[in-house]
């Protein structure tokens, strides 16, 4: 070994997401050393994965999970509206905005006109009334359409401006191979004094000293427990099957509601290849897809989106999916 350099932190945060690269912000502004460690590509788990909504709690209010997390939930909107703006930390300015608010709509099932109800009395972010003359063109035969006020934000930029401000605090590391931990303490409840990190070439090695270490990496916080000896049975992941079609579709960002659940959740952006709408779809579909095959997904969410969206065309679309676990 070539030699090797100690460090010392207050945190050492792992996971370059938008948990930790928000939690990196916020601890550098408390002015505490802290650098942040990922194996992959920032962001490259289920943060570039997700639609981009800023969720103010719709899911849990129609779920009955009003709990104190939930409630936590509802703030949300009106505090990343002031990042995004420029005055709120962190500073979210260079963050593009796909869309600054969200469309909320039912079909004429008797669920569905319950779950607006309920969106309409126990929301923090109070869905409004929108004119019939202003609803959007994919909406156009739906019973009742609201506005919610939920940004939807491009997560590739979100993370380029959070780790265009820290560019210095963030490491790359080879994962598994090129990281160990120092750890004392009983078993099953071990103490991190030193994290070991060998260059995969020169094997140099760094050895970080932090009083905190934080897990922020999803689901790969599983491993990462169970290396410092602790359990990984406390991890809660959530897999969804999700699907994206691309063509001339309608610019749509929205949910379409229904007794507990968000049948379809419809995000879009913009093909830079072609110039082709993409449509990005989540919700109750994306669940139900986790027990079929893309075949059958494909098959599955051309009839929900025909349902949700009367008079809609997809003929023309091509249809996809991909799979991610929510941690």
């Amino acid at each position: 070994m070539a030699g090797t350099d100690s460090l010392d932190f207050d945190v050492v945060v792992f996971g370059g997401g938008g948990a930790g690269l928000w939690l990196l912000d916020a601890l550098h502004r408390r002015g505490l050393s802290v650098c942040l460690l990922e194996a992959a590509q920032l962001g490259s788990g289920q943060t570039i994965a997700s639609q981009g909504i800023i969720h103010g709690g719709l899911k849990y209010t129609l779920g009955d999970l009003f709990a104190p997390s939930a409630k936590a939930i509802k703030a949300m909107p009106n505090r990343w509206r002031d990042c995004l703006a420029g005055s709120g930390r962190p500073n979210l300015d260079r963050t593009r905005l796909r869309a600054r608010f969200c469309y909320l709509w039912r079909t004429g099932s008797i669920s569905s006109r319950l779950a607006m109800a309920g969106a309409k009395t126990f929301l923090d972010v109070r869905p409004q009334p929108v004119e019939r003359d202003q609803w959007p063109a994919a909406l156009a035969h739906c019973p009742q359409v609201l506005r919610l006020d939920e940004q939807v934000i491009d997560p590739g930029s979100f993370i380029r401006n959070l780790a265009e401000q820290h560019g210095d605090r963030l490491f790359k590391i080879d994962d598994p191979a090129g990281l160990a931990f120092e750890v004392t303490g009983a078993r099953g409840g071990g103490h991190v004094t030193a994290v070991r990190i060998t260059h995969p070439r020169d094997r140099r090695e760094v050895r970080l000293c932090p009083k905190f270490v934080v897990f922020a990496a999803g689901r790969g916080n599983a491993a990462l427990r169970q290396r410092v000896g602790l359990s990984a049975e406390v991890m809660q992941c959530r897999p969804l099957h999700m699907v994206m079609l691309r063509g001339t579709l309608p610019v749509l960002n929205g949910h379409c509601v229904d007794g507990a659940t968000t049948r379809v959740t419809i995000t879009t952006d913009t093909d830079p290849a072609s110039g082709s709408s993409v449509w990005q779809v989540g919700g109750q579909v994306a669940e139900d897809g986790v027990k079929m095959d893309r075949a059958e997904l494909v098959a599955h969410a051309h009839s929900e989106l025909e349902a949700s969206l009367p008079g809609i065309d997809l003929s023309g679309a091509q249809f996809a999916s991909f799979r991610v676990e929510r941690a």
